[in-house]
């Protein structure tokens, strides 16, 4: 079949977030053709160009989202008239609609753990102010203009001082109205793209957005244009990314763009025909921002457990000396931090990850076993994190004065701060080779990647109850609550006093990993979740014989699948029809 996917930010950049899950899925499903329709965050973005594509990537659509281009379109009276009304309906949806958190908590439904339908007075009237501009944009050719007008500005406001609006809109002034202006023009230039044809998105058989939020846009429209159907995958719930943003700005624009992001939320779950979240956590964000729960399909996302399977089927770190690869147990072996007395974290270094909690666990962790060291390796995420990682320096000079075996010796600090690529982190599967227990201390955390990853390796792990920890480690690890840096230590020591346990606990991750965590599983899951929609979807394009009856079975399944059985074969003649017979001669006497 023809897929149409729908990212932002992400694949086919090389700098794109998610980018690698998406190329593992295109790869892994290597029967099917895709079209790629992609938003990029940048000009950095773009200069850094595309990963390499497979051949079953047929075409690439790219737009710009951090930037407008101008389209050139004058709208003549009819068509401000039309833009004006449908502007209006949405802007006065945005106002009317009830806060976040008083639509979440209303209704039994809500009560049974069940997020109410979406399919209140708001709602439609979003949907019907979404899909007329949709129309007027693809009957005039763009609305770039019409929403960076003054006209836009007015309709804003005019819906801000009607009756009945909330009383956080009516609140607002001219410089929250020209924010949230713009704010929406961004959000919806993705109705001025030249995708919604027969030759584009029309013809696909199936758009997969590859998140919420702006990316299903055009899936969106490709479902009110084609009635092509629409399945949407969220590893992170973008709606409640939304209402995490902007702490600073107004009550005024806080309230207008939650409504706006709750509203095409509601809109893109009613439309969808599956939602696939990444996990539980993600799941019972959906089902609160009013997904139902039939539509529900949990599929983890696929890492490739190939870069670890050498350090996975290795004994533990106290047995490698007797591994058969003697060179790289004499490498492992002279790095500066290496051994069964040493705990690993791995990410980025950011507030989130709360390293101050963990210096302090180890601090006690120093304490119970004085031989203990501890890696941190990781980049820092910008200029805050930057920050961060100046003041964790400071705090582990302060807490561990370096060491030395003399008073003329060298001392050497027990906690080291290093980076992938550097000696004895070159990847990965390195780092935690080097290592006994891998520790998360995160108090935000989506979906754990880097805990998979060790998990592939085989290390037992010590994890703060945050995100989808639990669900990743289901009993194959050790979970304490999120800063609290005595558990976080108590954990650590019962795991590095107890070598036996840390090697029941690390066969039982990576069987777990293997599992549920693979490539493969996802690939698979995919791939059903794709026939299962599209055998629900009723026939957009019926194929007519010559007397105008539908021919239900004359454009098989396998018809957009490349290979030489979609190329016309010739009809098997009979080798006596096609040999010239020799001419019958008469012999004259």
């Amino acid at each position: 079949m023809r897929i149409g996917l729908l990212t932002e930010g992400g694949y086919p950049y090389v700098g794109g977030e998610g980018g690698v899950w998406c190329d593992r899925l295109v790869r892994g499903l290597d029967r099917h053709e895709f079209d790629v329709y992609a938003f990029s965050t940048g000009q950095a973005q773009e200069d850094a160009g595309w990963v390499e594509l497979p051949p079953q990537v047929q075409r690439v659509h790219t737009a710009p989202l951090w930037v407008a281009e101008a389209d050139g379109v004058v709208h003549g009276r009819r068509a401000r008239r039309r833009f004006t009304e449908h502007y209006g309906e949405l802007a006065a949806a945005l106002c009317t609609a009830a806060e976040p958190s008083t639509a979440q908590k209303s209704g039994t439904a809500q009560r049974r753990g069940i997020a109410a339908e979406p399919g209140t007075a708001e709602a439609d009237r979003f949907a019907n102010a979404l899909h007329g501009l949709a129309e007027l944009a693809r009957d005039e050719g763009g609305l770039v203009a019409a929403l960076r007008s003054e006209q836009a500005v007015r309709a804003l406001e005019r819906a801000c001082r009607a009756p009945g609006a909330r009383r956080a809109a009516r609140e607002a002034r001219v410089p929250d109205l020209l924010t949230v202006a713009d704010h929406l023009e961004r959000a919806l230039r993705p109705l001025s793209f030249d995708w919604y044809e027969e030759d584009g998105l029309g013809a696909v058989d199936l758009c997969h957005a590859a998140s919420g939020g702006i990316a299903a846009l055009p899936g969106l429209l490709a479902r009110h244009f084609f009635d092509v159907p629409l399945v949407v995958t969220e590893y992170g719930v973008r709606l409640r990314t939304h209402y995490l943003t902007r702490p600073d700005a107004s009550p005024a624009v806080r309230s207008l763009l939650a409504a706006f992001h709750g509203l095409l939320t509601a809109e893109t779950y009613r439309a969808a025909s599956y939602l696939v979240p990444g996990n539980a956590h993600a799941r019972r964000w959906q089902e609160r921002c009013g997904a139902d729960r039939a539509k529900l399909r949990t599929i983890h996302p696929g890492l490739d457990a190939t870069p670890f399977a050498r350090v996975g089927e290795d004994r533990r770190p106290e047995d490698r000396e007797k591994d058969e690869d003697r060179e790289k147990q004499e490498r492992r072996e002279k790095q500066e931090h290496a051994g069964p007395h040493t705990l690993v974290w791995l990410g980025r270094v950011e507030p989130a990850k709360d390293l101050v909690s963990l210096l302090h666990a180890f601090a006690e962790v120093r304490a119970a076993e004085p031989g203990t060291r501890l890696r941190i390796v990781g980049r820092p995420s910008g200029p805050e994190g930057e920050a961060y990682l100046g003041h964790c320096r400071a705090l582990a000079a302060q807490l561990f004065p370096d060491e030395a075996d003399g008073p003329h010796a060298v001392g050497r600090n027990p906690v080291s701060f290093e980076e992938l690529g550097g000696p004895g982190a070159e990847t990965t599967a390195d780092v935690h080779a080097g290592g006994a227990v891998t520790v998360l201390s995160s108090v935000v955390e989506g979906f754990p990647v880097g805990l998979i990853e060790a998990m592939f390796c085989g290390r037992a792990t010590v994890s703060t109850d945050v995100g989808a920890v639990v669900e990743v480690i289901g009993g194959t690890g050790l979970v304490v609550p999120p800063r609290n840096p005595r558990a976080l230590a108590e954990a650590c020591v019962s795991l590095l006093r107890d070598p036996e346990r840390r090697a029941r606990l690390g066969a039982a991750a990576r069987a777990r990993a293997l599992e549920l965590f693979s490539v493969e599983q996802n690939v698979a899951a995919f791939r059903c979740l794709y026939l299962e929609t599209v055998a629900r979807t009723p026939v957009r394009r019926p194929v007519l014989d010559g007397a105008g009856d539908p021919q239900p079975f004359a454009a098989p399944a396998e018809a957009h699948v490349p290979g030489h059985w979609t190329e016309p074969t010739p009809r098997a003649v009979p080798t006596w029809a096609v040999e010239t017979p020799e001419p019958v001669t008469e012999t004259v006497r």
